[in-house]
């Protein structure tokens, strides 16, 4: 079963899947959307799409309605993440939650014997355990959102395009004839889309104005609700406060949520913040603990590697960097050992 989502990705892993001999349907994952944004949201659109694909392969399709699985395991964590000051990363639970979670199970009870999604990531199985690789293509790699992944199931998913470049699927896409060839990817959130995270949140947490320090804790402005920010976030027109002399953009270096104060200051201080250790929670690692050895982390989609040793201690687990970050409480951290992701956890 095949989660088609209504994207190039996914349609060339069901074509590829098909020419390669499977028995291939076609699932089209509904998800939650709040009523408010019926005029922003596309899902209608890409489940046309998604359709288009499994007549054009013909193969039999399907719409999983999860919904509430969606509300509950991701957008209500959300939201309560941002409640308390921490920033979530919903396309991690997205992965964890639904299309590994909820979905998996839909789709092996209705007697499926694996899944595929159309995620740039690899597995191997080595010494008989399952190994997550890296995509081929680095530039479009997605184990930063599937670190949660256990060996049950890995066991149960394909992701027929992990080995590709982006630009290899796309001259597939046009192969295969696919109505979806030359659509665009998506942007945002999982859910979202391209709504706003601030205005998404408005409706679910009160405003409450409150103050902007700078590093020196004197006020200088105002803003609209401190966890509506997100640290290392560039300051934008929500937030009124007096400009430096310079002119210099200006970066969230701190926020305290109970006060709903927010500090910022220029890039070169908010660095200076920076970390050499970071100390996680709920820890998952797919093949095995980590050993004593050099290993590489990411602590955001798309930044580079960095070096990094990975120890527990009597806080738990904990993350030496090589090259100090500024790690935000709630966002996920992730570790590669070369091109093989090693699993990872959120930031405390």
């Amino acid at each position: 079963m095949v989660g088609l989502s209504g994207g190039v990705d996914s349609a060339v892993s069901a074509a590829l899947l098909k020419r390669a001999g499977a028995q291939v349907v076609g699932a089209f994952i509904k998800t939650w959307h709040p009523e408010w944004m019926s005029d922003k949201c596309s899902w209608r659109a890409e489940r046309r799409d998604a359709m288009r694909v499994a007549a054009h392969l013909d193969i039999p399709f399907i719409t999983v309605d999860l919904e509430k699985e969606y509300k509950r395991g991701v957008a209500d964590y959300m939201i309560a993440e941002y409640k308390v000051g921490r920033t979530p990363n919903p396309d991690v639970m997205c992965n964890k939650e639904i299309k590994f979670g909820a979905f998996l199970k839909h789709a092996l009870a209705l007697g499926a014997d694996m899944i595929a999604t159309g995620h740039y990531a690899q597995t191997k199985m080595v010494n008989g355990k399952w190994q997550m690789l890296a995509g081929a293509d680095m530039s479009k790699d997605q184990c930063y959102f599937l670190w949660t992944l256990n060996q049950e199931q890995l066991s149960k998913t394909i992701f027929p395009v992990g080995h590709l470049l982006k630009s290899e699927v796309r001259q597939l896409a046009q192969e295969f004839k696919l109505p979806v060839a030359e659509k665009r990817d998506s942007q945002g959130i999982c859910f979202l889309g391209n709504v706003d995270m601030k205005d998404f949140l408005s409706h679910y947490i009160k405003a409450k104005p409150g103050n902007v320090l700078d590093e020196k804790g004197k006020v200088i402005g105002k803003h609209d609700g401190a966890v509506f920010y997100t640290l290392g976030e560039r300051t934008g027109d929500s937030m009124v406060y007096v400009r430096p002399p310079e002119n210099e953009a200006m970066y969230v270096l701190a926020k305290d949520a109970e006060a709903n104060t927010i500090t910022i200051a220029p890039k070169k201080t908010y660095s200076r913040r920076s970390d050499n250790k970071i100390y996680l929670r709920d820890v998952n690692w797919i093949s095995g603990e980590p050993t004593s050895k050099q290993y590489q982390v990411r602590t955001r989609y798309r930044e580079g590697l960095g070096g990094c040793f990975v120890r527990k201690d009597g806080k738990g687990w904990k993350i030496d960097l090589s090259n100090p970050k500024v790690a935000t409480p709630g966002q996920s951290v992730v570790i590669y050992d070369g091109d093989i992701c090693r699993g990872g956890g959120v930031v405390i």
